[in-house]
Parts: C-alpha cells; sequence; structure tokens
C-alpha cells in the first residue's frame, strides 16, 4: 500500500499506513536482537535530547481533518510552521487555523511559514473558518494569522470579520485570537477586540536583546506595547515565548516580571526548534527541570495559568484551557 506524504517547507515526513507502522517499530530497535540505527549525522549541538520526542502524524482523523482543511482551502499554523506537535494535536481535532493566507510578509528567523508576496485576503475566508470549526464541534480553539503588512489597516477588519462569522456559527465555542503585532496600530487592536474575541493572544517570541536578531521586523517595545492595550481595554490576554535562542535565564525572570506589572494572564513557555538549517541555529536545548522552575516562578508572580515544557507552543493543550479562560472572564466582571 502506497506511503502518505505530509509536505511541510523544510521537510518531508513520510507517514506509513498502519500495516507498515509494525515494520518502522521493528526497524527502529525494538526487533529481537536488532540493535542496529543509522548513524546520526547532524552536528552535535542540533541533536536533539531525550526529552524532544514528536510524535509522527498517522490515523484516519489526522487525515480526514487534512482532508477538509484542504477542501475548504484553508491555512494552519500547524502545517504551515511545521509543528512538531501536529500528529498529536490533529489527532485530538486540536488544530489552528491561520487566516489572511499562507504568505507571510515578515522573514521571522525561527518561523517556517514562507515569505512572500501575498494575495488579496479571500473574502469567503471568515464564513470558511466558521464552517470548519462548527463541523468540528469544539469547545475551545485557536484561530492565527500571517503578518499582512501590505494591508493598510494588518488585516483586523478580516481578524473581525472571521471572529464574527465564528461566534455566529459557535456560540458556545471559547475563541483564542493569535495575532500580529499590527505595526502597533492600536486602532487596529481595538477593531479585533471589538469583535469580542475570548483571549487576545500575542508572542514576545524572545527576551529584548534577542528581539530584532530572531524577528527582524518587529520588536519587543512595539509588541508589549499591544499586549499592555489589549489589557487596558479588559481583554483576558496571552504570550508565548521560545527558550534556548541564547537568551540568559535573569533576561526571562525580567520578562516575566514585566508582563505580570501588566497583568498578562496566560503563559506559554517551550523550546526553540530550528526547522531547517536555514533557520536560527538552537543555542541550547534547555532541561524539562528548568521550564518546571520557571513555572513555579511564573505562577508566584500571580500568573493564573502558565504552559511549561519543551514541546509546548503557543496553541499547545489551549484546547484545554476553556474553563481557566471562563473562570477568568467571570472574574473580571
Amino acid at each position: 500500500m502506497p506511503a502518505r506524504i505530509v509536505e511541510t517547507r523544510s521537510r518531508k515526513l513520510r507517514v506509513l499506513q498502519a500495516e507498515l507502522e509494525a515494520k518502522v517499530e521493528l526497524t527502529s530497535g525494538e526487533k529481537s536482537g536488532s540493535t542496529s540505527s543509522a548513524p546520526d549525522a547532524r552536528p552535535r549541538s542540533e541533536r536533539k535530547p531525550d526529552w524532544i520526542r514528536m510524535k509522527m502524524p498517522r490515523g484516519e482523523v489526522f487525515f480526514d481533518l487534512k482532508q477538509r482543511v484542504a477542501e475548504l482551502g484553508l491555512h494552519t499554523v500547524c502545517e504551515s510552521a511545521s509543528c512538531p506537535n501536529i500528529g498529536e494535536c490533529w489527532n485530538r481535532q486540536s488544530l489552528t487555523i491561520m487566516i489572511l493566507g499562507g504568505i507571510c510578509t515578515r522573514s521571522c528567523q525561527f518561523c517556517d511559514v514562507p515569505t512572500g508576496r501575498p494575495l488579496p485576503p479571500d473574502p469567503e475566508e471568515p464564513e470558511h473558518v466558521a464552517t470548519m470549526l462548527g463541523e468540528l464541534g469544539l469547545r475551545h480553539t485557536v484561530i492565527t494569522c500571517v503578518d499582512r503588512d501590505d494591508l493598510p489597516d494588518g488585516g483586523a477588519a478580516h481578524w473581525a470579520a472571521t471572529i464574527r462569522a465564528v461566534k455566529r456559527r459557535s456560540p458556545e465555542l471559547v475563541l483564542e485570537v493569535l495575532t500580529g503585532d499590527f505595526k502597533g496600530d492600536t486602532g487596529a487592536v481595538d477593531t479585533v477586540l471589538d469583535a469580542s474575541p475570548d483571549v487576545f493572544a500575542h508572542n514576545l517570541e524572545t527576551v529584548p536583546r534577542l528581539s530584532r536578531q530572531v524577528r527582524v521586523q518587529a520588536s519587543y517595545a512595539r509588541s508589549y506595547a499591544i499586549l499592555q492595550h489589549a489589557k487596558s481595554r479588559g481583554a483576558i490576554t496571552k504570550t508565548g515565548l521560545m527558550l534556548g535562542l541564547g537568551e540568559e535565564l535573569d533576561e526571562i525572570r525580567a520578562v516575566l516580571r514585566e508582563l505580570r506589572e501588566i497583568g498578562v494572564d496566560i503563559l506559554t513557555l517551550g523550546q526553540y526548534l530550528r526547522p531547517s538549517p536555514k533557520h536560527l541555529a538552537v543555542a541550547r536545548f534547555v532541561p524539562p527541570v528548568e521550564f518546571d522552575t520557571l513555572k513555579t516562578e511564573a505562577l508566584a508572580l500571580g500568573f493564573p495559568h502558565v504552559e511549561s515544557g519543551p514541546m509546548v507552543r503557543s496553541s499547545y493543550h489551549a484546547d484545554g484551557q476553556r474553563d481557566i479562560v471562563l473562570a477568568l472572564r467571570a472574574s473580571q466582571g
């Protein structure tokens, strides 16, 4: 039976049918009497430690979801950004739809989303997104986007149309939006917030010292101001940092303190993984104990919820945060 192929920009993952999977497991060292394995040709600094484990995409739920996304002409950050958790999340029917097309106007050095000149926004996309999420019957989901610096409002009006379409179709759905920085335009942020998403998320990604190198066309100060503005509007706010890019522990702690000063509610901390040799190299693999320590410290600072671990991404396990978001919303009036 032919193999199924999952294409990404930086690599090709070969996913075998169920009857071939047993053979794969045997050749990985589980076969009795066999201990041989192919040597790891990557530089030692790029070899992933034992605690970095990715689940290969497999199963009918995964491929059915992939087919439906394609039928509706939608994009997901799970595929476009080569997320290592796609196999685990999609088999739970947990996906992050990416609106405003599949081509970004920015060239962040950590991200696998293609950079280029995008097409105009699809006016049917908001309804397609609402249809997809309605079919899945989700209780909580995340929508994100590419950066659209080519649009006067950065795509804010399209964002608002998408949020409203989803809310009409799935009024009980807790909707988290993960937006760009709109070049610091708080009016564009207001357009998004006026459509009433349940969570407003925007990622700082790294510490101030590394921000320009990692995100190129963005800045820490601008992203911080966007989060501060959203919080001043009464939004439940969320942000995330990647670790392992060369930041120091004291720099991370300083960022956490600054985030709590403006009342950010939800924090994610995860390991940066290099999508391809063309991206920023990993400076170090942060051990799980450090993620645990930072989680403890963040909770002590007052963050209501923290996801911290090597495989954590901004949307990782977001589908399990519904009750947390509802409790935050109730406590804020």
